[in-house]
């Protein structure tokens, strides 16, 4: 470690040299103080990663600062399960909350849990026959866009049950039904499972969440839509950057880019995907060619017909834009992050709360990266009034760094205010 801290001091000060900045003048752009970063050149102080960001941004270093130090391994990805060996059980308590637990399959069945399993194992030829009716798939599909909005505004606890309910009853239809019904019946339980994972994992569920994106991709691949399949890469690399690993996610995004026959909007999501990776990983030229690369793929996808896959919108906003903000941040130009993040929300609803929640976050981690405490502080508040109606686990993970980052200035008024609630709702546990 201190070795490392002797490189890191001796490159910051060479670079800082080069450049022409006085210690004073870097101190006064990357928002820490004279004297820390005196320990930070001298080897006395370890340095962090968004201090290396920062720098390197200031001092155009490529990334070079943040590649000398060191982070802690990328959590390991949940382990996958076998296909058929295990079911997830969801068990509801009278005060109305619900969980879900895996379980062997045969230990599920043994136990009594068949009943819950039944819309899987056959159901009667009468719900088959209600299937075959345009207005069965009709009524279902509009309550898929019903689901997704409510997702926008409450917790993943309450939208799971019902996501998990609907996915059964249509994979449970399609057994026996004639097979062009069979397969919308499948397509459609395929988009309801693939956005159930998406709520496992805001509520802070990997495995969850890989448990039924496989099972999307199981029941597209039946319904003839392999296109799921690549999808799920891009859900994978979503679990790999909330664990910090750039590599991990940026090879995903490029396997789901590299898949044959997928369309211009997957691939286009893929590079975004990539993009974030790269900017993890602060490599800002490789960072912005994925975003030119998505920019040009979303330009070409068709949205007007069918049910879309993934995030069919962010409520208004431009989502090549609101992820350029979130990697401009991690590449560690925050100023101009905040301002992308200020024009784009600006389009958003007050009433889609997990979008606000999302990246209203990391506008408030850019402004307080900026140096502006007095408008990051304000917008935390504004925040945490959508986070905690969303109550979402990776939301929570940019609060923790905004905690971190405003815990340095608690004696400012705007800090003072919101640092306790901030506190407590980081440590409420996630419903």
């Amino acid at each position: 470690m201190a070795e490392q801290s002797d490189v890191f001091g001796v490159e910051l000060r060479r670079l800082r040299t080069a450049a022409g900045l006085s210690l004073s003048s870097l101190a006064q752009q990357v928002h820490y103080s004279k004297g820390y970063l005196g320990k930070i050149e001298t080897g006395m102080k370890q340095p962090g990663v968004d201090l290396a960001r920062r720098c390197d941004a200031v001092l155009g270093a490529g990334g070079r600062l943040a590649s000398l130090v060191d982070q802690p391994a990328p959590a390991s990805p949940p382990a996958a399960v076998e296909a058929d060996g295990e079911v997830w059980v969801m068990s509801m308590a009278p005060d109305g909350s619900s969980w879900m637990v895996p379980m062997p399959r045969r230990e599920a069945i043994a136990a009594g849990a068949a009943s819950l399993l039944g819309l899987t194992l056959g159901t009667p030829r009468s719900a088959s026959a209600a299937a075959a009716h345009d207005g069965t798939l009709t009524a279902f599909r509009s309550l898929f866009a019903q689901v997704r909005q409510l997702g926008q505004t409450t917790s993943p606890s309450v939208v799971l049950p019902m996501v998990t309910v609907h996915t059964h009853t249509l994979r449970g239809m399609a057994n026996g039904a004639p097979t062009p019904v069979r397969e919308q019946l499948l397509g459609l339980a395929a988009r309801y499972s693939e956005y159930a994972g998406w709520m496992a994992q805001e509520a802070g569920d990997d495995r969850a969440a890989m448990w039924w994106t496989r099972n999307a991709v199981e029941m597209g691949a039946a319904a003839g839509d392999t296109e799921l399949a690549t999808y799920s890469l891009i859900r994978q690399a979503l679990i790999t950057l909330y664990r910090d690993d750039a590599v991990g996610t940026i090879d995903l995004a490029q396997q789901a880019q590299a898949a044959p026959g997928t369309s211009p909007r997957v691939q286009g999501l893929a590079a975004l995907r990539e993009a974030q990776g790269h900017a993890l990983a602060c490599d800002y030229d490789a960072c912005h060619r994925a975003l030119d690369r998505a920019a040009a793929l979303l330009d070409k996808a068709d949205t007007a017909s069918g049910m879309t896959i993934g995030s069919a919108s962010v409520s208004g906003a431009d989502l090549n834009q609101l992820v350029t903000a979130w990697c401009l941040h991690d590449l560690g130009r925050s100023r101009e992050a905040a301002d992308v993040m200020d024009r784009q929300l600006s389009l958003v609803p007050d009433n889609a709360h997990r979008t606000h929640a999302r990246f209203g976050a990391r506008r408030a981690l850019a402004y307080a990266a900026a140096g502006d405490i007095d408008h990051a502080g304000a917008l935390a508040s504004k925040v945490l009034d959508a986070a905690e109606l969303v109550d979402s686990a990776t939301v929570r993970q940019d609060l923790k760094r905004l905690a971190r980052l405003l815990g340095r200035e608690r004696e400012h008024p705007s800090v003072r205010d919101v640092y306790p609630r901030l506190n407590a709702a980081l440590r409420s546990p996630i419903h």
